[in-house]
């Protein structure tokens, strides 16, 4: 039986000159190891088999590059394979950032949207309540934005129930031709 890692220097040595058999052997000798170092970083199992794929065109490639004074040959391809296996989980977590963050802005703008809108909304309410008289708005005012009844402002104002009542109709339909909302 053959040293394992003696004779894998020799194969590798053959793969950068584009020996087919020689890498059909080196593949046969670090597959597994290649796909266990894979699969402990990345995890997913289809994931792993394509990145384990990756790992042997990069060993075909990058076989001329393998120095046996730097380090074994076993090393070298686990090395490659664990690189190659988190750039790849990294990639992954940089695709599903990219994922979330495409979808905040689209909230974001609806909120910016709603927050102009409502302001708007609230300036032209203004707008409209300056245009009615003193009295008008004053009744208006305490009903709607004070919470009280017809009869509660009668009473704040010292004016008969009927008198307020005049105000808010006609006040109420000043406000509602301002604003456009008759039409």
């Amino acid at each position: 039986m053959p040293v394992p890692g003696s004779d894998l220097a020799a194969l590798l040595a053959q793969v950068a000159c584009g020996d087919h058999a020689a890498f059909a052997e080196v593949y046969d000798r670090v597959a597994a190891p290649v796909f266990g170092t894979v699969r402990s970083v990345v995890r997913d199992p289809s994931l792993s088999e394509e990145v384990t794929q990756e790992v042997f065109v990069e060993v075909w490639r990058a076989a001329s590059r393998f120095d046996a004074g730097k380090g074994s040959p076993m090393a070298w391809v686990a090395t490659i394979a664990h690189r190659r296996a988190v750039d790849r989980v990294r990639s992954e977590q940089r695709a599903a950032e990219r994922d979330r963050r495409s979808a905040a802005p689209l909230i974001a703008y609806d909120d910016v949207a709603e927050t102009v809108e409502d302001k708007l909304d609230r300036e032209r309410v203004r707008r409209c309540l300056g245009a009615l008289t003193e009295l008008q708005r004053e009744a208006v005012t305490l009903a709607y934005y004070g919470g009280y009844t017809y009869r509660e402002v009668a009473g704040l104002l010292g004016v008969p129930a009927g008198t307020v009542n005049t105000r808010m109709r006609d006040g109420l339909i000043r406000l509602r031709d301002c604003l456009g909302a008759g039409r």
